[in-house]
């Protein structure tokens, strides 16, 4: 499955953990100063997108150099350097685009973060994130996902419209039945996996799907 990996001007949280979600054949793209945490994890990117205010002119010159495409584009801009970089790789058609080191620092950059994940021009890949321990994805209206883990992971579902109709969660501690999500209600927060899988199925809306692995003694 092709996947492109995103790396945002973030926090790197436990990068063992991060290097081990890597799989040989992602695409790594890398939105402005989420190029440091590429380097860091010993990754060359394939492109780098941005107005590149977060990079010295000299590392620039020489990822340029080295083959590194570089995406230029002003400081004086309507979109974010990841919007900049999630539109390049959506065009590039992907089965998937991992975001990760997109969490940590300013509260508007994560939240505007998140919600890059509901743009509807990009509902023709399927849009995970990644941030040590925890994993996330969009599950947009009529679609399901599996989601792996272990027992007692946290799963939570956030309503991201007004409704979220015929909620059906099974595999973990309370499911759910063609249940009604509200936005702003944390009715589905702190549920638990009961096994090492759990199935949600949505009707109309939007929600955001979010494990949190249990720690391990």
């Amino acid at each position: 499955m092709a996947r492109i990996v995103i790396f945002a001007n973030g926090v790197l949280t436990q990068p063992d953990r991060l290097r081990a979600q890597l799989r040989p054949a992602d695409r790594i793209f890398c939105a402005d100063g989420g190029t440091r945490h590429a380097l860091a994890l010993g990754l060359t990117p394939e492109v780098i997108i941005g107005d590149l205010d977060s990079l010295e002119p000299e590392l620039v010159a020489e990822l340029e150099t080295s083959g590194v495409a570089i995406q230029r584009h002003p400081v004086d801009k309507d979109q974010t350097d990841l919007e900049l970089a999630l539109e390049l790789a959506v065009a590039g058609q992907p089965d998937e685009i991992l975001l990760v080191t997109a969490l940590g620092g300013r509260l508007d950059q994560m939240l505007a973060n998140m919600l890059l994940l509901t743009r509807p021009g990009y509902a023709s890949v399927k849009l995970t994130l990644a941030d040590g321990p925890q994993w996330a994805t969009l599950l947009r209206s009529h679609q399901a996902e599996i989601i792996t883990g272990q027992p007692g992971d946290t799963l939570s579902l956030i309503p991201l419209t007004p409704i979220v109709t015929q909620v059906t969660l099974s595999g973990v501690k309370w499911p759910l039945e063609q249940a009604t999500l509200s936005l702003g209600s944390t009715w589905s927060i702190s549920n638990e996996l009961a096994g090492q899988s759990a199935n949600v199925r949505i009707g109309e809306g939007l929600v955001l799907v979010v494990r949190l692995e249990h720690p391990k003694e």
